[in-house]
């Protein structure tokens, strides 16, 4: 099966001159078992049996908060540590050149049973400065108040496996206006006390300038104390018995789940000055810096720059660093920022978000079909759904089935996937978003492998 990728003009006398180290390896994943997490959402997904535990994220890459390990034929070696042998072969030129010697991206499987908490990432030049101001602090990299584990930006986005529910971005003020309206007629129409937290919400967000009025609500709410942890017990009591039907029902039931996860929680009011977005399987949404966002329910392929800053903004019994959240939070209204996968050819659909450290395909085979070949001189992670399929190089060939993970280094180019002889294959497939040195406006073609054969498996 090898001589299949094997390039035509080495004759096959000549082969066992070639003596370089593999680099493409199976991996076994680190599952980070964080409360939120589903306990059989991830490993029905991967076709094993649930450990009973939450299975919260299965982190695929090498971020050494929890690197792959690669399968070697005597051994496990971190991802991380092989990567560092030889990083520009590993990565290839290009990825070396734009991003150092470490793997650009992250990709996790994520699974969210309960919310998780309010929080947005740093910019690359707030995380260079907060790492290096913490470092020189003397905080250590593990302390539960440490803002920065690293000094990389953690751009992300996430596709739908299931049906998947997020808080994302603010809404225009005019809009969390009308919903803090709602609430206070809702308390004057049931006889209950009206608010003086809501009453003030409503006031500011009136303000003329959107993005100040905005912040000086959120402001308000997380720093407003025992008052408004108050007002969000009278709240969750009143939609408790009562949620009026109208165009923001959906914030106000968002609210009230919220409220019974997370009691007397400034995060309860501040998420309903969200988008509040649902997402159906292969839809997907990219958040860039300063995006407050939070993830609340279902299953979904999350790919990100290779970092773990996070700061957080409520929802959440864990650090919250009110002055440095609000250094990084942008309070500019926009639209949901969803972004719709290109189809170079049917059964393959690719998402390129504007950031160059990621893009994510899925790719689905038949038997029998051509192989296809994979974004070149560049590192891949490859993740099968379902089905089975080989993964070949010139000089390697690796077989994965349902749940079976990859990484291929940029050396091993041209990789080519395939599915196998018996059911389609599923697969997907992350690598960085740059080729040949520049930042692509689109994402590279999946072609016809010029190895193809049809003896394979």
């Amino acid at each position: 099966m090898v001589d299949d990728f094997l390039p035509p003009l080495i004759p096959l006398s000549m082969r066992f001159l070639i003596s370089r180290e593999e680099a493409m390896y199976k991996l076994n994943n680190r599952i980070r078992d964080y409360a939120w997490g589903s306990t059989t959402l991830i490993a029905d997904y991967l076709g094993r049996t649930p450990s009973g535990a939450p299975e919260a994220e299965m982190w695929i890459g090498a971020h050494p908060g929890a690197p792959s390990e690669a399968l070697l034929d005597s051994c496990h070696r971190r991802l991380d540590k092989l990567i560092e042998a030889d990083p520009e072969g590993m990565l290839g030129p290009d990825s070396h050149a734009a991003f150092g010697s470490t793997l650009p991206f992250l990709m996790k499987v994520l699974a969210a049973e309960s919310p998780l908490s309010l929080q947005v990432h740093p910019t690359r030049e707030q995380a260079a400065s907060g790492f290096a101001a913490e470092d020189a602090l003397g905080v250590p990299k593990d302390a539960q108040t440490r803002n920065y584990k690293d000094p990389n930006h953690k751009p992300e986005m996430i596709v739908a496996l299931t049906d998947f529910e997020a808080l994302c971005g603010f809404r225009p003020a005019t809009e969390a206006k009308a919903i803090f309206d709602a609430l206070v007629t809702l308390f004057r129409e049931t006889g209950a006390e009206i608010l003086e937290v809501l009453q003030q919400a409503s006031s500011t967000l009136a303000g003329a300038d959107e993005p100040t009025a905005i912040r000086q609500t959120f402001t308000g709410l997380i720093r407003g104390g025992d008052e408004v942890s108050r007002a969000v017990d009278a709240v969750a009591a009143l939609l408790g018995s009562r949620i009026p039907e109208g165009p923001y029902t959906a914030a106000l039931k968002t609210a009230l789940e919220l409220s019974e996860a997370y009691p007397r929680d400034p995060g309860v009011l501040i998420s309903l000055m969200l988008n509040r977005v649902s997402l159906r399987p292969n839809e997907a949404i990219y958040l860039p810096a300063g995006n407050i966002h939070a993830y609340l329910h279902g299953l979904g392929i999350e790919v990100m720059a290779s970092s773990d800053n996070v700061l957080r903004g409520g929802l959440t019994a864990k650090h919250i660093d009110v002055d440095e959240l609000l250094r990084t939070v942008d309070f500019t209204p926009l639209p949901v920022p969803r972004l719709a996968a290109t189809s170079p050819a049917e059964g393959h659909l690719i998402w390129k978000p504007p950031f160059d450290e990621f893009q994510l395909q899925r790719i689905e085979l038949e038997p029998g079909a051509p192989n296809m070949e994979l974004p070149a001189v560049l590192p891949v992670i490859v993740l099968v759904a379902s089905g089975s399929g080989l993964l070949g190089t010139r000089l390697q060939t690796l077989e994965l089935g349902k749940g079976d993970s990859a990484f291929a280094g940029a050396n091993e180019s041209p990789i080519t996937l395939r599915a196998g002889s018996t059911e389609p294959l599923v697969a997907f497939v992350a690598t960085t978003g740059i080729q040949e040195g520049i930042p692509i406006d689109g994402p590279p073609t999946l072609r016809p492998s010029r190895n193809d054969t049809s003896g394979m498996i």
